[in-house]
């Protein structure tokens, strides 16, 4: 069966991201049960045309797909392990944030209840939902994936990466990653000339094009670290990338250079170790071969 309108769904979490992905089924025009372990989130969702109900039971046995979208893996058990022979037979799409150890975990556990299981990660905030640039990513069950892909899509872009329920996760955090660093980046440079007078909000936009322009080196430092040779011409060298003069600005500042020192840190251990003549890129091996 594929998962078009006739297919019932459930919802167990109603955080801002629950009832995002929730709405975007209901307002499809799926039948869904919704659920949130404390009371009073589903409101505005039965205005829309949803069913809450008062028990984790309740809502498994009301969906042929379960959503879960709670807090972590640990709260997945608490709900879901009380009422795991309800869900034999059914198929669990589980988009909590979890780690690839942690997803493997729950998806061997639901394989040893008769659950078919699909990992998510998703790569949006709740507005975004259901909107341009929201993907969502899994791993897990094949056959769940596409059955229920007409499901996942009106989420966003859905993306599979095979079998490993991991995947998804290892993909998702590893992007996430890259996100907080440079949002970190971001706001050490509004630290910066906020003593000059300089809002954040007038940094944000000159910093917005500037980062949106460097995204474009990404292919270029993938096709070094693939190709593994680090001394390919046109490359700047660790020796030139030293950040000594943003540290020293940022201390002459009075602000903490916390976040510029991790990125020092990396170039300096590749330079202390003979290399200051190689790209920026080699730092990938400081990350990828920790002390």
């Amino acid at each position: 069966m594929s998962a078009g309108n006739g297919v019932r769904v459930s919802v167990l979490g109603l955080g801002a991201m629950g009832s995002a992905l929730a709405a975007a089924l209901v307002e499809a025009g799926h039948t869904t049960a919704v659920w949130n372990r404390s009371p009073g989130r589903a409101g505005d969702l039965v205005g829309l045309g949803a069913t809450a109900v008062d028990t984790a039971a309740e809502a498994v046995a009301a969906g042929d797909v379960v959503i879960a979208c709670l807090f972590d893996a640990a709260s997945v058990h608490e709900v879901l392990d009380p009422v795991v022979d309800l869900l034999a037979g059914r198929t669990l799409v589980n988009v909590t944030t979890t780690s690839p150890e942690q997803s493997r975990e729950i998806a061997a556990w639901a394989a040893g209840h008769g659950v078919t299981y699909l990992d998510g990660g998703i790569m949006a905030v709740p507005s975004m939902i259901g909107g341009p640039g929201s993907s969502i990513l899994y791993s897990g069950s094949a056959t769940a994936f596409e059955r229920c892909r007409p499901l996942l899509d009106l989420w966003g872009e859905s993306v599979y990466f095979g079998e490993d329920a991991g995947l998804a996760s290892l993909y998702d955090l590893a992007l996430l990653a890259g996100m907080y660093i440079m949002f970190a980046g971001f706001l050490h440079g509004a630290a910066m000339v906020a003593g000059a007078g300089v809002t954040a909000g007038e940094f944000a936009q000159r910093s917005a094009a500037w980062l949106t322009a460097m995204t474009g080196g990404f292919a270029g430092l993938a096709a070094v670290v693939d190709g593994g040779d680090y001394t390919v011409e046109g490359q700047q060298s660790l020796e030139f990338s030293d950040l000594r003069n943003i540290i020293d600005a940022s201390a002459a500042q009075g602000i903490s250079t916390e976040a510029i020192d991790m990125v020092q840190n990396l170039i300096r251990r590749q330079i202390d170790a003979g290399h200051g003549k190689e790209g920026f890129a080699r730092i990938f091996e400081s990350i990828k071969h920790p002390r």
